[in-house]
């Protein structure tokens, strides 16, 4: 698989393995025994077809996820090796404690705290990557930078980043922090593009995406690799019912016909799409199924023409382009 520099000194593949669903049970039931094993089939098969960069969260199925992976490497230390892991804190459940509400935590402690947790977790002892998980409305970036400037010095994060963070976000955050911000990790896909269709709609009438203003552009301009979260939508491309929205319907018969024409599934051509935007996106795939994760490696090898690629963007967008 073709390589990409997330920050100096640290290549990746282009594709990634999301971790989400390693465990999919968001409650206090032990890992299981099936659980392990399908998480270790899953990740030997990232290894074998190229993938190197996996990523978590500390609350994937509260820590679940991580503590699966976690016995993979434990029970094949050699695994390490051959792997970045990426990982993200911020996001607190409601009721822990007691009475309290959903919200996002990026104080010193919590970010720390998150962090040595999903060190223990994970069995190693340090995260190549670390990604503040949604914005937090209380961030104060000068805490934030001293979580920063102790996790680095100690050894246990080499590098950080940021995910679902607008370029105003984001410059606040580079204003105190000491480390370059090497990644921001949004929703992105062929159903869900605003970020793309950002710089296409500009100065026309009835198109304002405030949130998402340039991110594309700003994260090229300052060296912030583009990680793409649900970039199959969810799965919702796969249909072709009756039921379906006619936009679903229409974006994926163009998927399949191009699929048949270059011997590939529709994931492929999905992942493929998105590979092809100049921005450098890096899809984060987060099937368990090994086969399915097989057939979505083969949108490495295909390369989209610009007829192609704005073929399925008006097709998914409901209308050409102005």
């Amino acid at each position: 698989m073709k390589t990409c520099a997330l920050a100096d000194g640290l290549t990746v593949s282009r594709i990634a393995c999301g971790c989400m669903q390693l465990s999919r049970a968001w409650d206090a039931t032990p890992v299981t025994a099936d659980e392990r094993r399908h998480a270790q089939r899953l990740v030997e098969t990232a290894l074998a077809n190229g993938i190197t960069l996996f990523d978590h969260a500390d609350i994937y199925a509260r820590g679940k996820s991580e503590q699966v992976f976690g016995d993979v490497l434990r029970a094949s230390p050699g695994l390490r090796g051959g792997m970045v892991l990426q990982s993200k804190c911020g996001i607190r459940f409601a009721d822990d404690p007691p009475g309290a509400p959903g919200r996002y935590d990026f104080s010193h402690a919590h970010v720390v705290g998150s962090v040595e947790g999903s060190l223990t977790r994970l069995g190693v002892d340090h995260l190549d990557v670390l990604l503040l998980h949604r914005p937090d409305a209380l961030a104060e970036p000068e805490e934030v930078a001293r979580a920063f400037d102790d996790l680095h010095a100690a050894g246990k994060v080499r590098h950080f980043g940021v995910s679902n963070h607008t370029p105003g976000q984001i410059e606040l955050l580079r204003r105190y922090v000491r480390q370059p911000l090497v990644a921001n990790q949004v929703e992105l896909s062929l159903l869900h593009h605003p970020l793309i269709d950002d710089g296409v709609v500009a100065n026309t009438t009835g198109h304002v995406y405030a949130s998402v203003a340039g991110t594309l552009d700003y994260c090229r301009l300052h060296d912030i690799r583009v990680q793409a979260w649900s970039p199959l939508a969810g799965g919702r491309l796969a249909t072709t019912s009756e039921f379906a929205d006619p936009l679903i319907r229409e974006t994926s018969r163009l998927l399949r016909h191009l699929a048949e024409e270059k011997g590939v599934t529709p994931e492929a051509i999905q992942l493929a799409w998105l590979l092809r935007h100049p921005a450098g996106i890096q899809p984060i795939v987060g099937t368990t199924d090994p086969v399915r994760l097989v057939a979505c490696c083969a949108a490495d090898g295909i390369t989209l023409s610009r007829e192609e690629w704005y073929a399925l963007f008006t097709a998914a967008r409901g209308d050409r382009v102005p």
